[in-house]
């Protein structure tokens, strides 16, 4: 056995007397299981993993990884995973899983291993429905705590912004709560910033009315790209808070893809100046659905993502040479304003709310090159792969403030796995210019 491998061993037996959850190491026979992100294409090799069963779990794991010098990482579902937590104390919270709704006070209280497709089941005889994405599998924290984009969020805003109340271990080992009432500001922090102050083990979260909905995906020639492309930006002018609809080109045509939170009807009159411009569809999935079909719509794999301020001549063009020419398997333009870019008092860092575009790209590096470069340079960070580039998903003031936030909360930065915001003083973090 290697001096590491015996430190680590050290280490999980001294963490085994307080942890109620199961530990692995290296060659253990659930190790591999437990490592694994949910692509699976990041080979993270931690020096063990922690399956966290209560907050208790939580704060030992943390507590030893302090005190063994070990680098911590956090991962529920490991959909947000973008940098192997090598050499690290893995935690797991997925087995923290659980859903309480509240119906009079349309609010849910989800454990950090909870996935969106369980509140959605747990919401929708009530009549409710949260701000969850597009998958039903992604897990409530992580997607909440980096903004949260969802159908719904023209109508009700950022899921972050829907963070009602926090239970968070902080880097202390501390259990403390984070509402309206008590540690304010680390609430704020919470909604929209990450997990670089602490690991939440409670969410409450707000929900919404949702009698039904309309959604789906329409497919039509891809010669209508451009016409289309050009009614979608004047559409999203006078586009109804109640619909999000994106444009998707891809080899097979060009797709209008969405979601009304309202009837067939309605959702039809608000469609009819893209779908006139469309023509007749190859293919049509646009149908009435229970909040719980949302999941089914689809998205676009964000392996190249910006916002953009218009979406020129010059825009559309190149996305749609992005498909034709470069070998991209998706381009997704997405308008997103509503209530996203109308914050309520309280609301969090989620930064560049007033930028009206996105272009996803699912596609080479040649094939999302010449869109970017009209980009604006600001990021939301569910989307962001990069942590050197972890800044530009905020606002300079926002930013400045959550670094004094992490000095407050975490100033030796225990918490720096993935998109860590250094501590105010440490100056070699600094945000250039």
């Amino acid at each position: 056995m290697s001096r590491m491998t015996s430190e680590h061993s050290t280490t999980a037996r001294r963490l085994s007397r307080c942890f109620r959850g199961a530990i692995h190491l290296p060659g253990d026979d659930d190790y591999d299981a437990q490592r694994a992100t949910w692509s699976g294409t990041l080979d993270q090799r931690p020096a063990l993993v922690a399956e966290a069963t209560n907050a208790a779990d939580v704060r030992a794991a943390v507590t030893a990884a302090r005190e063994h010098d070990l680098p911590l990482a956090v991962q529920s579902t490991g959909h947000g995973t973008h940098v192997a937590a090598d050499g690290a104390l893995l935690l797991r919270t997925s087995a923290m899983a659980g859903v309480l709704v509240d119906p009079d006070r349309r609010i849910a209280r989800v454990g950090p291993g909870t996935r969106w497709g369980e509140v959605i089941a747990a919401a929708s005889p009530f009549g409710l429905a949260p701000l969850s994405g597009t998958s039903p599998s992604v897990g409530v924290a992580g997607y909440t705590l980096g903004g949260g984009l969802s159908w719904l969020s023209r109508k009700h805003g950022f899921a972050a912004d829907g963070l009602q109340r926090a239970d968070v271990v902080t880097a202390d080992g501390a259990i403390v709560t984070a509402g309206a009432q008590r540690n304010a500001d680390l609430l704020w922090g919470l909604r929209g910033g990450g997990g670089s102050f602490g690991v939440v083990t409670s969410l409450h979260i707000a929900l919404h009315p949702l009698a039904g909905a309309y959604g789906g995906s329409a497919l039509f020639g891809f010669e209508r790209a451009g016409d289309l492309l050009a009614r979608y930006r004047e559409f999203a002018a006078v586009q109804p808070d109640e619909l999000t609809v994106t444009v998707v080109l891809t080899s097979e045509g060009v797709a209008l893809r969405g979601l009304y939170a309202g009837d067939a009807g309605e959702a039809e009159r608000a469609l009819a100046p893209l779908t006139q411009a469309a023509g007749a569809p190859i293919s049509n999935t646009w149908r009435p659905m229970g909040y719980a079909g949302s999941g089914t719509i689809g998205g676009t794999a964000p392996r190249h993502f910006e916002r953009y301020d218009e979406l020129t001549d010059e825009i559309a063009g190149a996305a749609v040479a992005a498909v034709a020419e470069h070998g991209a398997d998706a381009v997704e333009v997405r308008h997103w304003g509503g209530a996203m870019a109308r914050p309520r008092d309280g609301a969090g860092p989620v930064g560049h709310r007033e930028v009206p575009f996105s272009i996803t790209v699912d596609g080479p590096v040649q094939a999302a090159q010449p869109i970017a470069r009209h980009a604006t340079g600001g990021s939301f960070l569910n989307f962001l792969k990069d942590p050197s580039r972890t800044h530009t998903a905020y606002e300079a003031a926002d930013y400045a403030r959550l670094r004094e936030l992490k000095a407050a909360y975490d100033p030796d930065e225990v918490f720096s796995h993935g998109h860590a915001i250094a501590p105010a003083q440490d100056e070699r973090a600094a945000l250039a210019g």
